[in-house]
Order: structure tokens, then C-alpha cells, then sequence
């Protein structure tokens, strides 16, 4: 009975690297659903506000709709109404409104 039990004490033992192969599994699990994802959005809108131009219509991040009215490296100069004019920084911008869309409140 102790031969038994020694010789399953003493079987081998698998490699080392065996134990890691959970944790790179959750790790690349977590790249495909979080990670790729949230920088292949990042990217779309970084491509959409670097083919921002004049008379585009917008929203920002803080929710102010208004029309392009000029446009520089980091900021854009937005008409809320008419005669006011605000600057935003570029990188705020949540989303570039299509053509003749109606407003929400309309």
C-alpha cells in the first residue's frame, strides 16, 4: 500500500508554463472583446473628425449642436446660434450630423 502511494506522489509533474495557460487565455480574451474593439472605435473617430470642414453640422461630447464655421488643427470654431460663435477642441467632438437631418426637437 505505501508503493502505491509513493509512486503517485511521485508522478510527473506537468511543465511549468502549463499554470500560465488560464491567465493568456483570459488575457487575449479580454484583447478580442474589450481592447481591439475600443481601439478600432477610436480610430473611426479620430478618421471622422480629421475629414471635419466648414458648414458640417455637430455634436459635441457635452451635447451642443451647432455648424462648423472654421476649422484648425486642434479647434474648431462652432455657430450654436446665430451670432454666437464657441471654440471646441476637436477631439470633443461625439459625432458629425449627415446632411438635411432634422433636429431632435423638431
Amino acid at each position: 500500500m505505501l508503493d502505491i502511494l509513493t509512486a503517485a506522489a511521485s508522478g510527473d509533474a506537468p511543465p511549468g508554463w502549463v499554470q500560465f495557460l488560464p491567465i493568456i487565455g483570459m488575457v487575449l480574451i479580454f484583447w478580442f472583446l474589450l481592447f481591439r474593439p475600443q481601439m478600432k472605435r477610436h480610430k473611426e473617430h479620430q478618421a471622422k473628425i480629421g475629414g471635419l470642414k466648414k458648414n458640417d453640422k455637430v455634436v459635441t461630447a457635452g451635447g451642443i449642436v451647432g455648424k462648423v464655421i472654421k476649422v484648425d488643427d486642434d479647434y474648431a470654431e462652432v455657430e450654436i446660434a446665430q451670432g454666437t460663435r464657441i471654440k471646441v477642441v476637436k477631439s470633443t467632438i461625439g459625432d458629425i450630423l449627415a446632411p438635411g437631418g432634422k433636429p431632435a426637437n423638431d
